[in-house]
């Protein structure tokens, strides 16, 4: 065959087996989780409303084992809530499914190609690791409306640890309850084309209700490298309500919220 017409005959090939690749991974992603019909050991508590914070956007998406106010703004959710308790604490080998778009969320969540080469990891906000307990579960933490651009080093570094230690808690106290998203305001980097902000803070906020009384722990982490501990990192929920505009638990009493949202007590966690 004449190399003038081979050349461009292998290079319409090549990009066509791109181009169907690509859609080939759009079809596995039948993966999408059957919330309607979602069974097992999971606590209802992440739907009580004493909990869940405002959302500034009006978009709250409740799923199964998570809810959520996504900011279509930047693309991406603006808190994540969820309970997690002593008995979802699980090791399980789950396959990891690919991320997919959140059918919930009315203007849609953004597509997971924004993130791709864009020198950013898809940082779960609910961590997959919190929900290893149930494979449906599991695969819910893997829509893109529970993902925001996370530093890579500050992903599987510092953050990581706060995850862990979440784990810790849920253990020691039995029942926790956590909100986490990154601080969202105009003028932040963006990627892709849809223009997903990338935030230049995380905060985790942890809330332990056992018994009746309550107490709160909040973090607000830079999204980048750090050698330090997450613990140089907390903060009152205050603060994190003044950079996000954010109500945190306005359903409670207004006595335990004036306390929980102003105190810094590290020693109520175990810390010395």
């Amino acid at each position: 065959m004449n190399r003038k017409v081979l050349y461009p005959l292998l290079i319409i090939l090549v990009t066509a087996g791109l181009y169907y690749a690509e859609k080939y991974v759009d079809t596995q992603n039948e993966a999408y989780p059957d919330t309607e019909s979602i069974t097992g050991d999971f606590s209802t508590s992440e739907f009580d409303d004493r909990f869940l914070p405002t959302s500034t956007t009006g978009a709250v998406v409740k799923h199964s084992f998570y809810a959520l106010s996504y900011a279509e703004a930047h693309e991406q959710a603006e808190w994540v809530a969820y309970a997690l308790n002593k008995n979802q604490l699980s090791k399980n080998d789950v396959k990891r499914p690919y991320f997919v778009e959140d059918r919930s969320v009315k203007t849609k969540s953004a597509d997971w190609r924004n993130y791709k080469k864009s020198g950013y990891d898809r940082g779960h906000l609910c961590p997959a690791g919190d929900r290893r307990f149930n494979e449906e579960a599991y695969h819910e933490t893997f829509l893109t409306s529970n993902i925001s651009p996370q530093n890579h080093e500050f992903n599987a570094g510092v953050w990581n640890y706060l995850e862990q230690k979440v784990r810790f808690w849920a253990d020691k106290y039995n029942d926790v309850y956590v909100v986490t998203g990154g601080v969202l305001k105009s003028g932040l980097e963006t990627i892709g084309d849809e223009r997903v902000s990338v935030p230049e803070e995380f905060y985790k906020i942890v809330l332990d209700a056992s018994n009746g009384n309550y107490k709160a722990v909040a973090f607000l982490i830079p999204n980048k490298p750090t050698s330090n501990s997450f613990y140089d990192y907390v903060v009152s929920i205050d603060e994190i309500e003044s950079k996000t505009g954010i109500d945190f638990f306005t359903n409670l009493s207004e006595a335990v919220e004036t306390k929980l949202e102003s105190e810094v007590n590290l020693k109520a966690w175990g810390k010395r």
